[in-house]
């Protein structure tokens, strides 16, 4: 999903319990409290109608005001937190999963966005290029609760979610400069109106994915360090984790509060911004399983391989289009669709990765689903 992590689902589930009820609660209803925070802050926006100046009375970093700030940061730290950096080299001995991930990823996935956001949305440019913007923002968190419901290779995932959070930090702000720039350009596409630096994107990588990354490293370094690995992932994260979603639901009140007469005036545009995201899943999950089919991969690679394919991170897409773009523009709105609309696709396809394995893997290359952390 985006990559809102509340809570692991609770150990007294078994891996045999329905994939709804292995969600946590914060987790199953995630699509109702997104819609439950925009219906507020659409409510908001109409009972304050001077609300912007209010929350950019004061500015920080990225002209950025301070309550949007503080929430895109409380968003993103919990998520940072769940990573297990001290795996990163032990899923380097199975190239072929590493370079298919890596290319999956980093080529394929913003290639296949860039593609689907200029065919669908040609005459809505401000969410085209919050689209690409949620192409380029690989999953980090998320993808490790869809992984474990479909039986996926558990620390493969976790060490391809720490190979993400870093490559991110390094090369979003180059990528993201060449989709929404430098590609248009040699492809003859008109970017009219698209004011960018890569400076600036940047600048915004930095501070909303790179402060909460050090302080993720350093909570789960020091956590471990202090009480060990299973106090850290059954007591503490558990704590941690909510606060992704608080600060997800925080700024989407904020997002909507801000842009609620254009959303209730034009309620069609949400629609197509859905519409490339479901077309993105379906090509990129379905693509990738049928990659670690062909290449021999287990089934537990393969599932493994799909999801951190498919999924985005869409807490750094939101905090880089309001970063660079503004809160109230249509890049950031496109961002927010964005898990309103993954949650549901991807519990959907873990039922198709557990059908896959029960028709397609002998019973003899299954690995019994590991007790939640």
């Amino acid at each position: 999903m985006s990559d809102v992590v509340s809570e692991r689902p609770p150990s007294a589930v078994t891996s045999d319990a329905p994939v709804i009820a292995r969600l946590s609660f914060l987790d199953r209803f995630l699509p109702l409290w997104i819609i439950l925070a925009m219906v507020a802050g659409i409510g908001l926006g109409r009972a304050i109608p001077s609300l912007n100046t209010h929350l950019n009375a004061i500015q920080v970093t990225s002209g950025t005001s301070l309550p949007i700030f503080i929430g895109l940061l409380v968003m993103m730290y919990p998520v940072l937190a769940k990573v297990r950096y001290d795996q990163l080299g032990s899923v380097t001995r199975d190239r072929r999963m590493l370079i298919s991930s890596l290319v999956l990823n980093w080529v394929v996935g913003p290639a296949v966005m860039f593609a689907l956001a200029w065919l669908l949305l040609p005459d809505l440019p401000t969410y085209r290029t919050g689209l690409i913007i949620v192409g380029l923002a690989r999953c980090i968190a998320m993808v490790l609760i869809w992984n474990d419901l479909s039986g996926g290779d558990r620390e493969a995932a976790a060490v391809l979610v720490a190979i993400n959070s870093l490559f991110q930090v390094v090369a979003f702000a180059l990528l993201g400069y060449f989709y929404l720039k430098v590609l248009p350009g040699w492809l003859g596409l008109s970017t009219v109106g698209l004011h960018l630096s890569v400076g600036r994107i940047a600048e915004t990588v930095a501070i909303f994915l790179g402060i909460p990354l050090i302080a993720g490293y350093l909570t789960r370094t020091l956590g471990e360090r202090a009480r060990g690995r299973e106090w850290y992932e059954t007591k503490l994260l558990p704590r941690l984790a909510p606060f992704a979603l608080y600060g997800l639901l925080y700024t989407i009140v904020i997002l909507f509060a801000l842009q609620g007469h254009t959303i209730t005036s034009r309620p069609g545009d949400v629609a197509r911004i859905a519409l490339p995201l479901l077309g993105y899943f379906a090509i990129m999950w379905f693509g990738s399983f049928a990659l670690g089919r062909a290449m021999g991969l287990p089934y537990e690679r393969t599932a493994t391989l799909a999801f951190t394919a498919a999924g985005n991170n869409f807490e750094l897409a939101i905090a880089v289009a309001i970063g660079v773009f503004g809160v109230t523009s249509g890049e950031a709105l496109a961002g927010v669709v964005g898990p309103l609309i993954e949650v549901p696709v991807l519990v959907g396809l873990v039922y198709v990765a557990l059908w896959a394995r029960q028709h397609y893997y002998p019973p003899t290359t299954h690995t019994r689903l590991e007790e939640t952390l």
